[in-house]
């Protein structure tokens, strides 16, 4: 009895890490495809090039393929080693979640400051040649998110002008839309709504 519920726990256990180690493979997979083929989910941020989407989503597939393998080869062989090396893999991205939860929270403002000081200097790069999948990824967060620059639409006036903000910018989204508005700006834009910044109530006239 004692044998048939081991070996159903073993079964079970082998059965979640190779969902796990799936999970990993699609992640990769996804990760290689926009890091080759799209240039949609660029970095943000100038300070860190490395840390765009494509690279995340490789980095978390590997960890989580490498850590079901672990568990999937652990559980079939009954292997003490590896079954331990499983289970410290996961103490080790638990303790890490932990501690960066922790230190989010205890620097939440300076880390808010820096991010929008940061992203904010990512505006400057919208129209460079080099950089057009930042171009894209500000359009796609604006138009998903409803919202329109860092902090403000105002963001945008020392990268493409006065009273003009991209065309995702809009409440009715259309050719130009955002540029040199004959409008008042704020029955333009979302007003008051950054991607970053507090979501303030928005008015449609």
């Amino acid at each position: 009895m004692a044998r048939g519920c081991l070996c159903c726990l073993k079964y079970m256990m082998f059965l979640f890490n190779l969902i796990f180690w799936l999970c990993g493979c699609g992640l990769l997979g996804v990760g290689i495809w926009l890091s080759v083929s799209q240039g949609n989910f660029a970095t943000f941020s100038p300070s860190f090039p490395s840390l765009s989407a494509a690279n995340l989503v490789i980095a978390i597939g590997t960890i989580v393929m490498v850590t079901g393998f672990l568990g999937c080869l652990g559980a079939i062989k009954e292997n003490k080693c590896l079954l331990l090396s499983f289970f410290i893999v996961l103490l080790v991205i638990l303790l890490a979640e932990l501690i960066l939860l922790i230190l989010f929270f205890v620097y939440m403002d300076k880390v808010n400051e820096n991010a929008k000081k940061d992203l904010k200097e990512g505006l400057l790069l919208y129209h460079s040649e080099n950089n057009v999948g930042l171009k894209n990824a500000w359009n796609i967060i604006q138009a998903e998110m409803r919202c329109c620059g860092v902090t403000d639409y105002t963001d945008w006036y020392p990268v493409l002008g006065e009273n003009t903000v991209p065309d995702r910018c809009c409440m009715e989204n259309s050719q130009g839309c955002g540029r040199n508005a004959t409008t008042p700006v704020w029955r333009t834009v979302r007003l008051g709504v950054g991607c970053l910044g507090p979501r303030a109530r928005v008015w449609v006239p």
